[in-house]
C-alpha cells in the first residue's frame, strides 16, 4: 500500500504557511486594533477607547451608515432566500433526478460565478442591465446578488444531500408516499442543516459584496460596503475602522454558524452505523 502523502513534511511548507497567514490576517488585525485607538491618527497609538464605536451609532455620519446597513440587510436577506430556494431546487434536480441531457452543462453553469473573476461578473451585469434598459437601482443589485450567491448556497446543500441515503426516500415511496410528500416530509427535513448553512453563506456573501454592487447600483443607493468605500475616499478615519471591525465580526460569526450547521449534518443518524 502506498504511503500517505503528507504535505507538512515538504521542505519550506511551514514557513510558507505562516507567511500566507500573516499576509491574509495581519491587515485585519491592524484594523481591529486601531479601531480602539484614542487618537485621531490611524498610525499613532493614543490609548484605548470605545468612542469610535459610539460614534458609529451616534456620530454625524451615523444616519448615512444606518441607511446603508438597512439596505445591505434587506438585499442580503432577499438575495439569500431566493438563491437558497433556487440552489435547493438545483441540488434536488442534479442529485435526485438521475441522468439527463445537459446535466454536466447545468453543473458548470451553476458553479460558473465561482470560477469567473468577480470584476468580470460585475462588468457583464452592468452591460446586460444597460442592454435591456433595466434602470440601475435597488432591483439591479438584488438580481445581481441572487445570481452571484446561487453557487455559494448550492455547495453546502448539495454536500448535505449527497450524505443522505436514498433508502429513506425508497421506504417512503414503498409506503405509497408521492414524490412531493417524500421530498417535503423526508428529504427536506434531512436537508435542513445544509439549507441553513447555504442560506447563511449566501447572506454573508451578499452582505459583504462591494465590486458587483458598486457597478450595478444606481445613484443615491448605498450599501454598507459602498458607503464605507465612499468615506475612505475622503480619508481613513478611526470610525471607519470600527465599522469594518463590526462587519468583520458579523461575517466571522455567520461563517462559523454556517460551518457548524454543515458539520451537524454529518453527525445525524443518516451517517451513523446501525
Amino acid at each position: 500500500m502506498a504511503a500517505r502523502l503528507d504535505l507538512r513534511r515538504f521542505p519550506g511548507f511551514l514557513p510558507i504557511t505562516w507567511l500566507c497567514l500573516v499576509l491574509l490576517y495581519a491587515p485585519l488585525i491592524v484594523v481591529m486594533v486601531y479601531s480602539f485607538n484614542d487618537s485621531n491618527s490611524v498610525t499613532l497609538w493614543g490609548g484605548f477607547t470605545l468612542r469610535w464605536y459610539v460614534e458609529v451609532f451616534t456620530g454625524p455620519e451615523a444616519p448615512k451608515f444606518k441607511a446603508a446597513a438597512l439596505n445591505s440587510l434587506a438585499i442580503a436577506i432577499s438575495a439569500a432566500i431566493v438563491a437558497t430556494t433556487i440552489a435547493t431546487a438545483a441540488a434536488t434536480a442534479m442529485l435526485r433526478s438521475g441522468q439527463f441531457r445537459g446535466k454536466s452543462v447545468s453543473f458548470v453553469l451553476i458553479n460558473l460565478p465561482l470560477m469567473v473573476p468577480e470584476i468580470v461578473t460585475a462588468v457583464a451585469s452592468l452591460v446586460f442591465f444597460s442592454a435591456i434598459g433595466f434602470q440601475a437601482g435597488y432591483l439591479t443589485i438584488l438580481v445581481a446578488h441572487i445570481v452571484f450567491c446561487i453557487p455559494f448556497a448550492y455547495l453546502p446543500i448539495a454536500a448535505r444531500m449527497q450524505g443522505i441515503e436514498g433508502a429513506y426516500e425508497q421506504a417512503a415511496q414503498d409506503l405509497y408516499a408521492t414524490k412531493w410528500q417524500t421530498f417535503r416530509l423526508i428529504l427536506l427535513p434531512l436537508m435542513a442543516p445544509g439549507i441553513m448553512s447555504g442560506f447563511l453563506l449566501a447572506f454573508i456573501i451578499s452582505l459583504d459584496d462591494f465590486i458587483i454592487t458598486n457597478f450595478v447600483k444606481g445613484a443615491g443607493i448605498e450599501t454598507l460596503p459602498t458607503a464605507i468605500f465612499g468615506s475612505v475616499k475622503q480619508g481613513i478615519k478611526p470610525n471607519i475602522m470600527a465599522i469594518s471591525t463590526l462587519l468583520l465580526l458579523v461575517s466571522v460569526v455567520l461563517v462559523t454558524v454556517s460551518y457548524l450547521l454543515g458539520r451537524k449534518g454529518q453527525t445525524t443518524p443518516t451517517n451513523k452505523g446501525t
